[in-house]
């Protein structure tokens, strides 16, 4: 069971109360210092692995990153901290529904992949509908915030919950409780985005190392003389764009139905795309690049350029951890990575019979940080672009990221895609077999000394 050591007064609580301004930071701070002399110096959880220790973030250090704002520890340590009490945290729950009416009641032991790809995948969505600036309020939930959050309750009919991904992941050769690696949850994350009709998110994983610019604008360019019908049909309600016949192969594959899975087929161009002149509009891009950086352990000539990656506004961070114990990545301090972690098991939260939901178990208010060192190589970086400009910014800055002098850069970045692959299809709902990562098949005794997934080493 998880438990702070300062919870007889909640940060959160104190923060509803006085707002963000900066002038009330010396007494937030002020507060925090006398909780630690009462409760002692650090906080502290108890997780399923023992105890965690938590320390604030250091004021003699130098800056640091959370997807992609830096702050000065010595002047807007509180400020960070805010950044990352507003992430929305998914972890290990217990007492929900069984997954696919059998099965299991809690994701402890083998959703914390799962729960990491949730968590980056909602900061995609907060991003585009709330705004990378959003911060979260305890005592004034925002209807935006809360219709995200819906999308993510362990529940069968909520659109991303852990139901859905892990039936989902049966696709991808994965059985109801098994370990989930970065490119799997990725696949599965593409999979079920188009049931998310109000975000129409274009989710795009990079397979081989290599991201492939025009397969992008394919996916996220939607030209409005492809969604003109005659005006027949326009009285019989039939106006869809062609991709949607890819999210009814994927309802019809999962048996759901428009009503248990919040996605409604839409009717001209869907709310949230950015039209540029001439009836074109770009559909904002999750982009996820699994990557494997060394055999073992990371290769060292991969750290700087991984830690320049959370610099970039685009930044979504990273998933990944150790084998079979991952972690969300949002920031970077020195040579230390900073993360939010999954391993705690919570009881299922679910809107009440007064329409309310107690959200302050979705939101962690401290990060854990590691060292770079520690992580294991098998990653899968995030990025959200919300229009056309932003992806072009990033296709911009990302060389400059990735490459470090005439060292080969951590992945590709190309404008064509190469000619021995198969056709792209933007819209399908699965990959060409001879180009999907699968699992590997390690030797029993070398099992926990490996990742779980296949990739060109680098």
């Amino acid at each position: 069971m998880f438990h702070f050591c300062l919870h007889s007064i909640k940060v959160c609580d104190l923060i509803g109360t006085i707002g963000y301004h900066r002038s009330n930071c010396s007494m937030i701070l002020e507060w925090m210092h006398r909780m630690k002399k009462r409760h002692g110096k650090k906080a502290c959880a108890t997780y399923e692995s023992g105890m965690v220790s938590f320390e604030d973030f250091p004021t003699d250090q130098g800056p640091i990153w959370i997807l992609g704002k830096k702050y000065d520890l010595s002047q807007h340590q509180l400020e960070a901290r805010l950044d990352v009490l507003s992430r929305l945290w998914f972890t290990y729950r217990k007492g929900f529904s069984n997954i696919g009416g059998t099965g299991p009641t809690t994701d402890q032991g083998w959703g914390c992949m799962l729960r990491c790809g949730q968590m980056m995948l909602a900061q995609a969505l907060v991003y585009k509908h709330l705004g990378r600036d959003w911060r979260w309020r305890p005592q004034e939930q925002d209807e935006t915030y809360l219709k995200i959050l819906q999308l993510f309750l362990d529940k069968k009919d909520s659109c991303f919950s852990i139901h859905q991904i892990a039936q989902m992941g049966v696709g991808e050769g994965k059985k109801v409780g098994d370990w989930f690696g970065p490119n799997t949850v990725g696949q599965v994350i593409r999979k079920l985005s188009p049931f998310d009709s109000w975000s129409d998110l274009a989710v795009h994983v990079a397979l081989d190392n290599t991201v492939v610019i025009e397969d992008i604008r394919k996916l996220c360019t939607v030209n409005s003389t492809t969604e003109e019908t005659s005006s027949e049909g326009s009285k019989t309600g039939s106006e869809r764009r062609k991709r949607t016949s890819s999210s009814e192969n994927i309802r019809h594959k999962m048996q759901l139905s428009p009503e248990n899975t919040n996605i409604q087929l839409p009717n001209g161009l869907m709310e949230g795309a950015c039209v540029s002149p001439g009836g074109v509009s770009w559909r904002s891009l999750f982009l996820i690049i699994p990557l494997r950086l060394g055999l073992n352990e990371i290769n060292t000539v991969y750290m700087q350029r991984l830690k320049r990656c959370f610099t970039l506004p685009q930044s979504l961070g990273v998933i990944g951890g150790k084998p079979n114990h991952a972690h969300y990545f949002i920031g970077v301090l020195g040579d230390e990575m900073v993360y939010l972690d999954p391993h705690t098991t919570q009881p299922a939260a679910d809107i009440d019979k007064w329409a309310f939901l107690q959200d302050e178990s979705f939101h962690c208010e401290h990060a854990s940080r590691m060292p770079i060192k520690n992580l294991d190589p098998s990653i899968g970086l995030g990025f959200y672009c919300h229009s056309e400009d932003d992806f072009n910014s990033w296709c911009r800055n990302i060389q400059y990221v990735i490459s470090d002098g005439d060292l080969s850069p951590m992945f590709e970045l190309t404008e064509t895609r190469p000619k021995h692959w198969p056709p792209f299809e933007p819209n399908s709902a699965s990959i060409e077999p001879s180009f999907e990562i699968r699992d590997c098949e390690y030797p029993d005794e070398d099992f926990h000394n490996n990742s779980d997934e296949e990739f060109e080493f680098l």
